[in-house]
């Protein structure tokens, strides 16, 4: 296993230039408000725009940083994730850190097979019968697919999120794991980490 080496450096330079335009946007803000005719609506929206891009960036760099320790195979995940997001096929996918979540969740069919994207991908390939439910892997392992995790009951704002998100949530609620979620009606990615749902960005260029 790698020793949690957080340098990831194409993606880290790209962060810190993301949060240099969010600076100088509200840099802009402020030196605007003195100006009586100006309406800084349009500048919050652009601010936002930016925090949210920056947002995404850190929580693609982050989950870098957090698999690196755990699994070698951290690349054929975000590319599978990659593909998965691109085809809009949904996919829950936990790996698996310290807390060992056998006994958290239910658990569905063992495959005991070596991680790789493609296998990755095929799993959640529409009408395999394994597509439903979460794979679990451990280390560079796809050690069983279709398990079924704990729900969180949390709420977003007035709305409820979908099954696969809660059950993402769930998990991270229980355990340290690391829960990726692909959203099979929009294509984007998130992960779930100690209770917290973060969106990454998934482009080949951002995603390591």
């Amino acid at each position: 296993m790698r020793n949690g080496n957080c340098d990831f450096s194409p993606l880290k330079e790209r962060l810190i230039q993301e949060l240099k335009e969010v600076s100088l946007e509200v840099d802009l803000g402020l030196q605007t408000l003195s100006e009586d005719n100006f309406c800084l609506l349009g500048k919050l929206a652009t601010i936002k725009e930016h925090f949210e891009k920056a947002e995404a960036m850190a929580a693609s760099f982050y989950l870098n940083c957090y698999l690196s320790p755990f699994t070698d195979r951290y690349l054929d995940i975000s590319t599978a994730v990659q593909h998965l997001s691109k085809q809009r096929h949904g996919a829950l996918i936990v790996i698996e850190r310290e807390n060992v979540v056998d006994t958290i969740i239910r658990p569905g069919t063992p495959l005991g097979a070596k991680l790789t994207h493609s296998l990755l991908e095929s799993i959640f390939y529409p009408g395999n019968p394994l597509h439903d439910g979460a794979v679990l892997i451990r280390s560079n392992e796809i050690l069983s697919a279709a398990n079924v995790l704990p729900l969180s009951g949390i709420f977003v704002g007035e709305k409820k999120l979908g099954t696969r998100h809660r059950a993402a949530i769930g998990l991270s609620e229980r355990s340290d794991a690391l829960v990726l979620v692909v959203s099979e009606e929009t294509g984007k990615v998130s992960f779930a980490l100690n209770g917290e749902l973060h969106p990454i960005i998934t482009t080949s260029s951002a995603i390591l």
